[in-house]
């Protein structure tokens, strides 16, 4: 006799990434709720420190990076946590804490999301 059990599979849920952005620019004009969520996405990496740190996580091996690998940006580390939070609640990072230490990656959806926005311009 086994104990083996099947699970039933089921449809992946619309990440917040997918929801938190648009469609492409050129096929149709942007409702304002997502003029708002893109609004404050943009607004989020208009800050050089912010858009370096989204770099730094973006690009880091394994597509995550712990905070202590992505601190010297030359801000204190309470602006670092700042800047961070304000990715974070732009929907642009997620992040997860493994002891003392917090992790942060690029929701993956979020970056296909503005890029597949931004490539059909021009």
């Amino acid at each position: 006799m086994s104990n083996i059990k099947v699970l039933p599979l089921l449809e992946p849920e619309a990440s917040v990434a997918e929801a938190a952005c648009c469609p492409p620019l050129t096929e149709r004009p942007l409702t304002a709720e997502e003029a708002e969520r893109t609004a404050a996405m943009f607004k989020a990496l208009g800050d050089p420190v912010r858009l370096r740190l989204f770099s730094l996580v973006a690009s880091h091996e394994g597509g995550e990076a712990c905070v202590c690998d992505i601190s010297d940006v030359g801000v204190s580390q309470p602006t670092v946590s700042h800047h961070l939070k304000k990715l974070k609640d732009a929907g642009l990072l997620t992040s997860e804490r493994r002891g003392t230490w917090v992790y942060y990656r690029v929701e993956p959806a979020v970056m296909a999301a503005m890029g597949q926005m931004l490539a059909t311009w021009g």
